[in-house]
């Protein structure tokens, strides 16, 4: 090392602020809670909304209830407690992705008011949107992209929500879609539209104000 250059103290360095991170991302972070019947369309409009964002040179990340089921939470069952703990563990790590400037989007079907009002609480109200994708159950059955609704209707998957397990739908969701009635694209950019409007992105206007 050269005598004259200056050493790097690791000692001396303090966390980031998240002003500062927030400012060097020019955007806020935030977490679009995504629920809804299996088959409403919620990884297809998150997956779209992802690309939207990450096109126009914005972070964002979807959580996917499939990825996390088989990576972070592979050690939970299905019973009452453990798909409790399914959404803390989520809702703790979109808590983590917002606090750090990434627009986190979640897929997850999470039935319970009491979940999705826990998770608001985690993650914090004033960034978090809880997006409910109303579509009749029929619709979704016929859709079922999964064929869960057949294996759940012939008895081989038990707990099937819609089917023998309650979906207790959102009385006062942030913001309700119908995906029978709207093109996936439209719908994104409704998403996308909102975002900006709430100054979640871009950061600064074009006057030049930080909306921090």
């Amino acid at each position: 090392m050269n005598p004259e250059e200056p050493k790097f103290l690791f000692n001396q360095v303090k966390p980031m602020s998240q002003r500062e991170r927030w400012l060097l991302l020019g955007q806020r972070g935030c977490v679009l809670w995504f629920t809804g019947l299996s088959g409403s369309g919620k990884s297809t409009i998150a997956r779209g909304l992802e690309y939207k964002l990450i096109h126009a040179g914005r972070a964002a990340y979807v959580l996917d209830g499939d990825e996390i089921r088989t990576g972070l939470n592979k050690d939970l069952g299905f019973a009452p407690e453990q798909r409790n703990e399914n959404l803390r563990r989520i809702a703790e790590v979109a808590r983590l992705f917002a606090e750090c400037g990434i627009i986190c989007i979640t897929s997850f079907i999470s039935p319970l008011r009491a979940n999705r009002d826990a998770a608001r609480q985690i993650i914090g109200p004033d960034r978090f949107f809880e997006i409910y994708l109303d579509v009749p159950l029929a619709v979704c059955e016929a859709r079922d992209p999964k064929g869960m609704y057949k294996k759940a209707r012939a008895g081989i998957v038990k707990n099937f929500t819609g089917i023998d397990a309650a979906y207790e739908a959102p009385e006062n969701p942030d913001i309700k879609l119908d995906t029978t009635a709207r093109p996936p694209d439209e719908i994104v950019e409704q998403l996308y539209d909102v975002l900006m409007q709430r100054h979640f992105i871009p950061l600064v206007s074009a006057t030049g104000d930080h909306f921090i």
